[in-house]
């Protein structure tokens, strides 16, 4: 997390301004008091109190799009699930260097121009799940089948390393075939 300066309700993060919003838990489900602020043109995702942790450690990000909500997201992994995340995140990076990362449902998504999304990730309690959304297009297929046909998962756990030149592989070809959602 960055430092964050309140002065009259403003934040100042590295020179910039950024206007706060109160949210209540009822709306937000970031509980009572807590402080929010995504500004899209910025890129900025200001947190006034550390993300609240959902069940299986994940934690609950706000929407936003842009590479500060996924670090964010990446910052607040517990253990373990933050190392493992931020090397996704690097290789994602490495293979799609245009690459497009928004965070959604307390996930983040990665998107090449163009095409949509392709993968996103999620923790859970014992691993952090990747999900290819065009996974069975994929070749070898990623190990774990979904109730969407076309889905495949990759689900990496703490004491098992995954094969970082597979899934390398896997990024380079999910990202090139049509995704989900909007193709920017």
């Amino acid at each position: 997390m960055r430092e964050l300066y309140l002065i009259a309700g403003t934040f100042y993060v590295l020179g910039l301004a950024v206007t706060t919003q109160r949210r209540r838990g009822s709306e937000s489900n970031l509980g009572n008091n807590s402080l929010l602020t995504t500004t899209r043109s910025s890129g900025v995702c200001l947190m006034a109190k550390d993300p609240v942790l959902l069940s299986g450690g994940n934690p609950q990000i706000p929407k936003g799009d842009g590479d500060a909500p996924v670090q964010a997201y990446l910052d607040a992994l517990p253990g373990w699930k933050r190392d493992v995340g931020v090397r996704l995140d690097a290789i994602i990076v490495g293979v799609v260097p245009d690459v497009k990362k928004s965070v959604r449902w307390n996930s983040p998504f990665y998107a090449a121009p163009g095409h949509g999304n392709f993968l996103n990730f999620h923790a859970f309690k014992n691993y952090v799940k990747v999900a290819f959304f065009d996974g069975t297009s994929l070749d070898p297929l990623p190990p774990e089948e979904s109730k969407d046909e076309k889905v495949r998962y990759l689900n990496v756990y703490e004491d098992h390393p995954f094969d970082e030149a597979q899934f390398a592989e896997w990024v380079r070809q999910a990202s090139e075939l049509p995704g989900w959602g909007k193709a920017e």
